[in-house]
């Protein structure tokens, strides 16, 4: 996605958050590219960088000599400039991460509840927030991120069942969590957070188009195009866990019969026959998941399905192990440099994900899954003009 300033005074905020995220995934720039590539002019772009670097979002570096000469001075992100905490709220529980602007995790606490309800839930986001800050000291946190599963305010599917959060439907969420945090505060579907994570930190960062198939104790995913999730017109696009895979099989919460995550997901494992080896399970859904499989290839073409989530590295490796093994499908070409299944291997990637929610929110221009009306005081001002 590119993103493009204006040479308008009243929309400096909007410019410093594009100067930024230019910046911080391009790694270092010269600030010679900088206007070119935001489209703003070298006079906007000088005012701006300056104004991030007493800010301390910037560090001006040489880069490392070539040859003769004096070697030129970028521009890279300064990791330690801003601080974000990630959260992610599961049927099992309660996750908080704290991380620099580099989407390093600096730290990160649990606290196990299964069948959490709202009132417990946000007394221990409040306990883990002030984990983080402490962990934090003096260091500027921007905002909180917020993961939690999906699909998003759909009557029969959300909270509803063993794989949601039952009892927070109608719930204030980002209120609650502003409240306990004291931080502006962002929401989004656990799955859109790890494939964000995923995108910015992990196996599918140098992937234009990827689907991150998110294994938690339901079963999600999201198609990433060009680094963006697609999310659909409410946030629900490629809900896969919720396709009838099997007709007249197992009864599913949202009502319906054969649901793939009754099949494929961490609840579905946890209640795999008494001695079934987790090899013998991955043989048993083998036919369903490959098909499931097949069906995302063919819908999206990505250049690759990213395994991630809650179940454990064995897990997903066996699972993307099965690769080798899937049916024809658009993606099984003779050219491919990628395996088709990837299995991800950052255990973190909602935690971190949720925290560059909260980062982009405040830095860089975009709007969270739940509440794309919402309208908050831009943090890079920081009494500067708006």
């Amino acid at each position: 996605m590119v993103l493009r300033g204006t040479n308008q005074e009243l929309s400096r905020p909007h410019n410093r958050r594009i100067v930024l995220e230019f910046i911080r995934a391009r790694g270092a720039v010269p600030r010679s590219a900088i206007a070119d590539g935001v489209g703003l002019t070298v006079q906007t772009v000088s005012t701006i960088v300056r104004e991030l670097e007493e800010l301390g979002y910037l560090l001006t570096v040489r880069e490392k000599p070539r040859g003769r000469g004096t070697p030129p001075q970028v521009m890279r992100l300064n990791p330690d400039g801003a601080y974000a905490i990630g959260i992610s709220v599961t049927p099992l529980g309660v996750e908080a991460g704290l991380t620099n602007l580099a989407g390093d995790m600096l730290g990160s606490a649990t606290r196990v509840a299964a069948r959490l309800r709202p009132t417990e839930g946000f007394r221990l986001i409040g306990e883990l927030v002030a984990e983080m800050k402490h962990l934090a000291g003096d260091s500027r946190i921007l905002g909180i991120g917020l993961a939690m599963p999906g699909p998003v305010d759909v009557q029969a599917m959300s909270f509803v069942g063993p794989t949601t959060l039952e009892g927070w439907g109608n719930v204030p969420v980002r209120a609650q969590l502003q409240d306990v945090s004291g931080l502006p505060a962002f929401l989004a579907v656990d799955t859109s957070a790890a494939a964000t994570g995923e995108r910015l930190y992990g196996r599918g960062a140098n992937l234009r188009h990827f689907y991150y198939l998110h294994f938690g104790v339901g079963l999600g995913g999201v198609m990433m195009q060009d680094g963006v999730p697609i999310g659909g017109a409410r946030g629900n696009a490629t809900e896969i866990g919720h396709i009838p895979l099997v007709p007249g099989g197992r009864p599913c919460p949202c009502g319906n019969a054969g649901c793939l995550e009754r099949y494929v997901s961490l609840d579905s494992f946890e209640q795999r026959d008494a001695g079934q080896s987790e090899a013998d399970w991955v043989a048993e859904v083998a036919p369903i998941f490959s098909s499931a499989v097949t069906t995302i290839e063919n819908l999206f073409d990505p250049e690759a399905v990213i395994l991630g989530g809650m179940a454990s590295q064995s897990l997903l490796d066996a699972l993307a192990a099965l690769g080798d093994g899937l049916p024809v499908s658009v993606a099984a070409r003779y050219d491919r440099a990628l395996p088709r299944l990837i299995a991800s291997t950052d255990r973190q990637s909602v935690l971190r994900g949720a925290a560059a929610l909260a980062v982009s929110g405040v830095l860089s221009p975009g709007r969270d899954a739940f509440s794309p009306e919402h309208a908050m005081r831009d943090p890079l001002s920081d009494g500067l003009a708006a």
